[in-house]
């Protein structure tokens, strides 16, 4: 494994695109993943994430676009990233007659793992997940959490830079929920990058460094739970009545970078505005400058649960 500074990521995507006929299920995506922390991914069913994490985990391949692990293209040296990087998908197979210690065995020597190296890192990982007193056990007789807990271990067991975690939190219980997070801060703490994936902001805002809000393909919004929390509470829904000159306005609005989502609605114009009460005030303003005979302006905060719900309506292509 290369040595990576700590000032360069250990994921890279970089403008990224995904189809699958007319269907964009991955669009411009483009962020950065560094040593020690760890990224949340959050969005509904068909945002696109599981895909994304297919294509750093060079399960497939990008329609345009590339992604970096540890410095290397999942499109021209994917067998060094698959050395690099632990993919751990939102379901395993379960096999029969297999017990702990034979799966992880099975993995550690799908990786050329050999001799005593393989039996430390098996040992390694089953102490880690607190699977040493189960090694025994046939894997179809484990619980959802000791399950989760294998297929973590698995994921690890080549001791990779990058790991790749796609829902491992889905139908844990409370307790288990709360001991997955502990091995994923501990896995980041000794250096790993990890990309996680969840539908649930507060399930991720314990852990994660930061996040990644995701819809329809398109990243919407990146940083710490703070950094967005800050951002959508700064966010308005504002509804605008003016007595004429309806068109004008949607066009005035088009050109400003600090409106989005515009909607016409009756004899108004619905739209989102970057900006607590002193900009729309500003915002109010300007629209009275520029001659429009504004007869309504009615604003709304948008929290960050109006965010998340936004975020997690499940559109998909």
């Amino acid at each position: 494994m290369t040595s990576n500074p700590p000032n360069r990521p250990l994921i890279e995507v970089r403008g990224l695109h995904r189809y699958f006929g007319k269907t964009k299920a991955v669009q411009d995506m483009s962020f950065k993943v560094f040593p020690g922390e760890v990224f949340g991914y959050i969005g509904p069913n068909g945002a696109g994430k599981t895909t994304s994490m297919r294509i750093l985990a060079t399960l497939d391949e990008p329609t345009y676009g590339n992604a970096f692990v540890d410095g290397f293209s999942v499109v021209d040296d994917p067998d060094r990233v698959r050395r690099r990087l632990g993919f751990m998908p939102d379901y395993f197979g379960a096999y029969q007659n297999v017990n702990v210690y034979e799966y992880l065995d099975f993995f550690a020597r799908s990786y050329g793992l050999r001799g005593a190296q393989r039996t430390g890192a098996i040992h390694y990982v089953m102490d880690f997940t607190q699977l040493d007193k189960l090694a025994d056990k046939p894997i179809d007789g484990l619980s959802k959490g000791m399950k989760q807990r294998l297929c973590l271990g698995r994921t690890m067991i080549h001791d990779p830079a990058v790991l790749i975690l796609d829902e491992p939190a889905a139908g844990l219980d409370p307790r288990a929920r709360i001991e997955l997070r502990e091995m994923i801060a501990l896995l980041a703490k000794n250096g790993k990058a990890v990309l996680i994936s969840s539908h649930i902001l507060t399930e991720l805002a314990e852990i994660c460094d930061r996040v990644g809000i995701i819809e329809q393909g398109k990243l919407l919004a990146v940083g710490s739970v703070d950094e967005i929390s800050g951002r959508a509470e700064t966010i308005s829904k504002v509804q605008v009545r003016v007595l004429d000159g309806t068109e004008r306005l949607i066009t005035w609005l088009t050109a400003r970078d600090d409106i989005a989502d515009i909607v016409q609605k009756d004899r108004g114009v619905a739209f989102t505005h970057e900006g607590g009460p002193p900009k729309q005030a500003e915002l109010l303003k300007q629209l009275v400058q520029a001659e429009f005979a504004v007869v309504d302006f009615a604003s709304k905060t948008k929290s960050l649960e109006d965010v998340f719900l936004h975020v997690t309506e499940g559109r998909v292509q």
